[in-house]
């Protein structure tokens, strides 16, 4: 028999409505009674565990890193391990999980709802039968941290949310679906490339604070320059397309690569890479030593640069900043998300 950890944190898919809106207020253990009408398995045990109960757009790095640590644990003992969780926030909390997971064969499935548990034609109990189902699959083994929606299998490295209510409401454009599982059965279309693990983010309180600074029409410098003086130790930049800033923002992100702060570069668009191609943008920000954060977004990029960070003790210098940025390069190039040379 598969032995199966759910770890139950929240989110919509526990709440129910109320007159002052939807309330974190259902047990994982009725949540998983739910999904077992939905995929009645009895070759399937499942041991269930609860986390700290909120919205996820409540919930902090540190409520984020207690996770990551409760994820590892299971994972220790489980064939599989279930995470529900607020949708609002679940493409960064399954990216996090994901660095401190790596290559670790054994499943990682996070889903939730974009319905309240209450509702007429609520989504809950199917999604969380979904991820149960492919947690216990042989076919999941290997595929590292993923998320279940809409009886599709997404890879957490790349995933967004692009819908705020629509059911279907997570995507990895130019990723695919890991898998597909409905009425027709269970499908893997590939395994995800994954990556070792970021050494010791389990055992980590908080994480280093990075910043994420966006790019729009009319943009000056004072959003990065105030990030920097507040305290950041490293910024995500939400890009201009392929990966461009204007023009004073340019030049400030070489200064502060010149102070000793790293800087990585994403694109606020839904899909694609981020690549020097032009004068007075992308090809400055290279050339002063940015980091290129393939198709991740800003959001995903700002943890893995957290996250390197945090295992970077050295003292600040160039040195540093090269190890930064060849740390996470290496990490992008292993799951597919930046291009090799």
């Amino acid at each position: 028999m598969r032995h199966l950890v759910y770890i139950g944190t929240g989110g919509t898919i526990a709440t129910r409505g109320s007159d002052q809106g939807r309330r974190v207020e259902v047990a994982p253990g009725e949540l998983l009674a739910a999904a077992r009408a939905v995929w009645p398995d009895p070759g399937v045990d499942v041991e269930v565990r609860g986390v700290r109960q909120v919205v996820s757009f409540a919930a902090t790095t540190a409520d984020a890193l207690d996770l990551v640590r409760a994820v590892r644990e299971a994972a220790a003992r489980a064939d599989g391990v279930v995470v529900t969780h607020g949708t609002d926030t679940m493409e960064e909390v399954a990216f996090l999980v994901a660095l401190a997971h790596g290559d670790d064969p054994v499943p990682v499935v996070f889903t939730g709802a974009q319905r309240p548990f209450d509702a007429p034609g609520g989504d809950g109990a199917r999604n969380l039968a979904t991820a149960l189902r492919w947690a216990a699959a042989p076919q999941a083994r290997g595929t590292g941290v993923s998320i279940a929606f809409n009886d599709e299998i997404w890879p957490a490295v790349g995933v967004r949310k692009t819908h705020s209510l629509a059911l279907s409401a997570f995507a990895a454009t130019g990723r695919g679906p890991i898998a597909r599982i409905d009425d027709a059965g269970l499908r893997r279309h590939h395994r995800p490339p994954l990556a070792p693990a970021l050494p010791g983010l389990a055992g980590l309180d908080d994480l280093p604070r990075v910043d994420v600074v966006p790019q729009y029409l009319g943009v000056d410098a004072r959003a990065l320059r105030a990030a920097v003086d507040a305290g950041a130790r490293g910024i995500a930049v939400a890009a201009f397309g392929a990966g461009n800033t204007a023009p004073g923002v340019t030049r400030a992100v070489a200064d502060v690569l010149g102070e000793g702060v790293p800087v990585a570069i994403a694109s606020r668009t839904f899909e694609g890479p981020v690549v020097g191609l032009y004068a007075g943008g992308g090809t400055d920000l290279a050339a002063a030593g940015a980091i290129f954060a393939g198709d991740l977004s800003p959001w995903q990029a700002r943890l893995l640069l957290a996250a390197v960070l945090a295992g970077s003790p050295e003292p600040p210098g160039p040195e540093r900043l090269d190890r930064i940025r060849e740390r996470c390069t290496a990490f992008l190039r292993a799951v597919g998300a930046a291009a090799e040379g």
